[in-house]
């Protein structure tokens, strides 16, 4: 069993944010960070046995900035 997992979060295009478990094929979105804690719990506790669920959720949240040279 991990002791924790990663989840990689960004605004979404079309509004909300988006997030993905690197090393895992989990992803999830929810409009407000707020709704993403409770869905990154739920994609977590549906992905993994309940043996195997790790014990912390990790948020990173990924800012991109795209600057003209």
């Amino acid at each position: 069993m991990s002791k924790e997992i990663l989840f990689l979060v960004e605004e979404s295009p079309e509004g909300g944010y988006e997030a993905h478990a690197p090393g895992s094929s989990i992803y999830t979105q929810a409009d407000t960070l707020d709704e993403m804690k409770q869905m990154a719990v739920d994609a977590v506790r549906c992905h993994f046995d309940e043996d195997e669920v790790p014990r912390l959720i990790r948020l990173h949240m990924v800012k991109e900035e795209v600057i003209a040279v």
